[in-house]
């Protein structure tokens, strides 16, 4: 286990106003990755796929600020979507348990989910840390993926946070990625080893992609061959 001593202090504040679900390693891995993206000047925007309570949001948004660049978050701002016959008894399990009204949140609190106006907590976070969601540096795209995606003018990603559980929007969100990620470019699989969806949607997208590798981890990362000092 990392210490969350060892994490920034945005960071540590971010865990402090429980706004994040991640592990310590999680959120090492993810400011790890961004700091990298910003010291390589891997070029590309910084995008991330679930946004819950909005606390990677806020890591990763300003690591794009520090770089010059934009982060896009994606989310359907609410209750999850259900999974689908691709997906195994495990999400169909966990589904059930949210849709029911019983899933908890951070140390007790409410499930996000079941937030009211979840867009606008995640706008006041964000705002909070220097992060106003201005349309310009920081865009949230409040929908479905398949419905939000074709509008989202991004040409190219450095780094992406892919935390969205399910096999299809885990595959949609590869398939967006992929031909967009610049080389040295980099995706953090948050669900992998959490939910067998993901986790086959991501190896599908890997054998079809020879010049994708994964290094695995808590949370994986499938990065694109090349890049500086490839």
């Amino acid at each position: 286990m990392i210490a969350s001593a060892r994490l920034s202090s945005l960071t540590r504040e971010v865990v402090k106003q429980k706004l994040t679900y991640l592990t310590p390693p999680k959120l090492a891995r993810l400011e790890s990755a961004g700091s990298a993206v910003v010291e390589k000047r891997i070029p590309g925007d910084i995008l991330e796929f679930g946004v819950a309570l909005g606390g990677s949001a806020i890591i990763l948004a300003d690591f794009a600020k520090k770089g010059g660049r934009q982060f896009h978050g994606f989310d359907v701002f609410g209750m999850i979507p259900p999974p689908s016959d691709n997906d195994e008894v495990d999400a169909k399990s966990r589904y059930e348990t949210i849709v029911s009204g019983v899933s908890v949140g951070i140390d007790g609190d409410s499930y996000y989910g079941y937030r009211n106006d979840l867009f606008g907590d995640v706008c006041k976070a964000m705002a909070g840390h220097g992060l106003p969601v201005d349309g310009k540096t920081v865009t949230l795209h409040k929908g479905l993926f398949e419905d939000t995606l074709p509008h989202a003018t991004v040409q190219q990603v450095a780094l992406a946070h892919v935390d969205c559980d399910w096999y299809d929007p885990v595959k949609l969100c590869l398939e967006y990625l992929g031909p967009r990620l610049s080389p040295g470019g980099m995706v953090i699989m948050d669900d992998y080893h959490a939910f067998a969806g993901c986790r086959t949607a991501t190896d599908e997208f890997l054998r079809s992609r020879p010049d994708f590798v994964l290094d695995d981890g808590e949370n994986p990362i499938v990065r694109r061959r090349g890049g500086p000092g490839a």
